[in-house]
Formats: structure tokens, sequence, C-alpha cells
């Protein structure tokens, strides 16, 4: 068997082993990039929460060097309507490893109640200060195995393909102040319950994450953001990212993180021309993993003023 047939059987293998452990949705975890700069991938409750209609579009993993390492594509968007007490969106995300794949669409409503708090923060972000918002949605995923483009033969694991639909509802509740956020997520709360496939045993995913906000009147132009991501899956251990990213005036970013026991990640942005935000974001396996090392970006338009709070 040549290396690059190697790969894929190896990634294959993972995703086959991620399947036996019921859990279908979410191949992967969204990068460092996606969930901190549009966090409404993982939330709808996120939904209208920027201060103008936004779209974003990003990928992870499409640079690899090696054939059958995990990828991911997503593209989204969302805004407000009736006054900003509504968010609407919605959102296509791919997700492949070897020869499986992974594509759902979504909408998603949110429901906002806003808060006056007296709290300083940059001049120069656009966030609502005080909000908590309910989220909802509603897709569908297709997921499938390619298995006999393996070739592997005398093993009934890959004598056909697999292939199902999974209906999905999912929620979401996020609540933003000046300094401090916190969120709680689940994209598919009904599990296996309409999956067509009945040999699915499909078991629910669930994010929760909180992040604080810096800022010193003596540094105006500094937002300085420390956040942590968990991810909880039925059959796997708990997954914690912990994260930590500078604002320059909403004009640069840095940041860098850590994901326990999987990865090192660094961060880098750039915000142009007052409407679109280039992320960049680098994936440092730490577990001597054969898929190497993956690159990744996000990028983002918002409507109007933009990320300007001119």
């Amino acid at each position: 068997m040549n290396f690059r047939r190697k790969i894929i059987v190896i990634t294959t293998i993972i995703g086959l082993t991620t399947l036996l452990t019921n859990t279908v949705i979410a191949q992967q975890t969204p990068s460092f990039s996606e969930y901190n700069y549009n966090p409404f991938i993982i939330n709808p409750a996120y939904a209208g929460l920027t201060s103008n209609t936004e779209f974003s579009i990003s990928n992870s993993g499409y640079f690899s060097p090696f054939d059958g390492s995990p990828k991911s594509f997503s593209l989204s968007g969302h805004g407000s309507i009736n006054r900003k007490k509504v968010g609407l969106g919605a959102g296509i995300v791919s997700d492949e490893i070897g020869v499986t794949k992974s594509t759902s669409f979504f909408a998603a409503y949110a429901y906002k109640i806003y808060f006056d708090f007296d709290s300083d923060r940059p001049y120069w972000q656009n966030y609502y200060p005080g909000v908590l918002s309910f989220g909802v949605t509603a897709g569908l995923q297709q997921y499938q195995d390619n298995l006999t483009e393996l070739g592997i033969t005398n093993d009934h694991i890959f004598a056909e393909d697999i292939s199902a639909t999974v209906p999905t509802i999912g929620i979401g509740f996020l609540f933003n102040h000046n300094t401090f956020y916190v969120g709680f997520s689940s994209p598919n709360v009904i599990g296996d319950a309409l999956v067509s496939d009945k040999s699915f045993n499909i078991s629910n995913t669930y994010y929760g994450y909180f992040g604080y906000r810096f800022f010193n009147n003596r540094f105006q132009d500094l937002l300085i953001k420390p956040n942590v991501l968990l991810k909880h899956e039925k059959g796997a251990p708990l997954q914690v990212d912990f994260n930590i990213a500078v604002s320059v005036r909403n004009k640069f970013e840095l940041g860098g993180g850590y994901r326990t026991n999987n990865s090192l990640n660094l961060l880098a942005g750039v915000y142009l021309f007052n409407n679109f935000r280039l992320i960049y974001n680098y994936n440092l396996t730490t577990n001597n993993s054969p898929l190497g090392n993956t690159h990744g970006f996000i990028l983002s338009y918002q409507f109007n003023k933009g990320y300007s709070n001119k």
C-alpha cells in the first residue's frame, strides 16, 4: 500500500471510529478563528448580534499536503429585524475526513432581550453591550462514507458505501456584557429520532464557552480577549480550548491558544476598508498525528459602516 493510500485509510478508520462511538454530528470542532470570529457557526443565539448584517466564509485543512486529512468549509450569514430584537441567519457547513463527508444546511432564529448596563468599553468597539439572546436552528445533514473508493477487499466493513440523511434541531443561548460573554449550544438536540438510516446511533454534541474583555482607559486602542471553549460528546473525553487574542482598534488581531491533547493554535487578522475582516489560523498538532499541521482562514463582510464605529 503506497503512502497516499495509507493516509486515506488511516483517516477513514478515524472517521469510522467516530461513527462507531455514536457521534455523526460534528466530525470536527470548529477552528479557533471560526468560533471566535463567527460564533454563529456553533450558536444560533449569535444571529443578529453584530451591528450590521454579516456574511462569512471559512475553510480549514484544504492546504494540507496529505490526501484524506480533515477539511472543513462553512458559508453563513445573519442579521437582525424588528428593531434588532429578532435575529435571522442561515449557513452551510461541510466536513471531510478520508472518504467520509458530512454536509449540513441550517436556518436560525434568535430573540433578544436588551439591558442598559453602565460600563466602560473601547470607543471603537461595535458590539451590543447588554444582550440576552435565545436561538434555535432547523436543518438537514447529509452523511456519506464512500468506503468502496478505498479498494479494500475481503472486509465486509468496506464492502459498501454508507449514506444517511439527518434532520437536525439545535438550540443556544448567549449573554453578552461589555466586559464578558457566556454561551451554550447544541447543534442537534433530537439526536437520531428522525434519521433516515435506523442503524445510525447519533448522540448530541454540546458547546459551552466563556470570554472576557480586558480594557483600560490608559490604553484605549487595545482590547485583550481571553476565552475558553468546552466541547462534550458522549463516548469522547471533554475537549477544552484555551485562547487569547489582542485587538488593536479593529485594525489588527493577534492570538494563540491550546486545545487539550491535540494542538496549538496561532491567529493573525486584519481589517480592510472598514467592511472586511480576514483572519488566518494555523493549527500545530501536538499528539504525533500523521495528518500534519493545517492552515485555515475566515473572511467576513459587514454591510453599512462595517467594523468601523465612526
